[in-house]
């Protein structure tokens, strides 16, 4: 039993030993303190209305009962309410609707019953009404109050599951804002180490090398270096801006021809063409279509190429990105064989995160991407679509 439970029967009891007290009931043959017996019944129902609200039901309907039988006595009737009441509110969920349909044919029965006893439609009347608020109508307020809880219930598990799925928005939000960060730094360092590791490793495994020729080395590595940190600044900047204004720093297909000069610098030779009228491209597609195009020319550096074929074609509706990698023989590399320069690279940018950073990007902007072998040599072609994201 509750504690506030047992409070509550002991003031029930109380305010029904006062009402006896003074006289409010009526008797047959019992004299007044046997109403204090099925009164305490009903008390005894309130003290266990939340923990046994079956048993309060029984103890209720077993003190109504032997009231009835005495006499009657308002304190009784009152706290037997509470005992329907509660049996509503707390006991089975099919037990409201049973009892609704039993308590309301009882008011009928007995106002039928007592009119035709008192041939008497007023007294019909009134005890059907005085039945109904005796029976019916605290079952049919638990009934309107346990619905309510329940409807709080399922609108707090709702509220729970609406936290739970935004914390999950927020988890796979962050998740993709990291793997666009990882994307993003690959990108731009990879191009630069790669040219940087590849000179230096050059200058130090050649022995018969002018100082002319050292010196011009070096001024590309350092302007290689300067470049990788300027584009680090860019992004950490743009990481640390509280708006979204990129316009002004972001990488563009149009700036393909500067790549193609720094792969020049690095000892490729790059043949860059472009076909077909520049135009403007959506912000996705130039950042994209610019990543690939730097990402190709660094892994024509890693792997040990002499030449590369750009090739950039604006066409109506898309724009296409053809980086060709002709190698002879010579030029493959053979499983086991990696240079030191490639197992810089390979230890510092990881296997395969390239080819997975393209293709992730062209996935975003819903295009196309191959790379493999073609011919006697290796293909990157994507073809990233302008008309939807314009």
């Amino acid at each position: 039993m509750k504690r506030e439970d047992v409070l509550w029967a002991v003031a029930s009891f109380l305010g029904g030993a006062a009402l006896l007290a003074i006289g409010i009931y009526q008797h047959h043959w019992a004299p007044a303190p046997l109403f204090a017996i099925p009164l305490a019944i009903t008390c005894l129902g309130v003290a266990v209305r939340r923990s046994r609200p079956l048993l309060a039901l029984g103890l209720g309907v077993v003190a109504f009962a032997g009231d009835f039988a005495m006499g009657f006595s308002l304190g009784t009737v009152i706290v037997v309410t509470d005992n329907f009441y509660a049996a509503v509110r707390y006991g089975p969920r099919v037990l409201g609707r049973w009892m609704l349909g039993i308590t309301s044919v009882f008011a009928v029965v007995a106002g039928v019953t007592a009119g035709i006893l008192m041939r008497e439609v007023e007294m019909a009347a009134v005890i059907l009404v005085q039945c109904a608020l005796v029976g019916t109508t605290p079952v049919i307020t638990g009934m309107i109050i346990r619905q309510l809880e329940d409807q709080a219930a399922a609108e707090r598990a709702r509220a729970e599951q609406v936290v739970r799925l935004a914390e999950l928005d927020r988890a796979a939000a962050v998740q993709a804002e990291r793997a666009r960060m990882a994307r993003e730094l690959h990108d731009m360092i990879a191009n630069h180490f790669s040219a940087i590791a590849i000179q230096s490793t050059a200058v130090l495994s050649r022995t018969d090398l002018d100082g002319d020729t050292v010196r011009a080395v070096l001024g590309s590595i350092r302007e290689n270096s300067l470049q990788g940190m300027t584009e680090m600044r860019s992004m950490i900047g743009l990481l640390r801006r509280d708006d979204e204004e990129a316009e002004a720093v972001r990488r563009r297909v149009a700036e393909a021809g500067e790549l193609a000069e720094r792969a020049r610098e690095a000892g490729l030779e790059v043949r860059f063409q472009v076909d077909g009228e520049a135009r403007e491209l959506p912000a996705p597609v130039d950042l994209a279509g610019y990543r690939i195009i730097q990402e190709s020319l660094t892994n024509v550096l890693k792997h040990g190429g002499k030449a590369a074929d750009v090739v950039v074609g604006y066409r109506p509706g898309a724009v296409t990105l053809t980086v060709d990698n002709p190698l002879g023989d010579a030029g493959r590399r053979r499983p086991g064989t990696d240079t030191g320069t490639d197992a810089v690279m390979g230890a510092v940018m990881g296997a395969g995160a390239g080819i997975i950073g393209m293709r992730e990007r062209v996935a975003l902007v819903g295009g196309e991407l191959d790379a493999g072998p073609y011919g006697d040599g290796w293909r990157v072609r994507a073809l990233l679509p302008t008309e939807e994201l314009a």
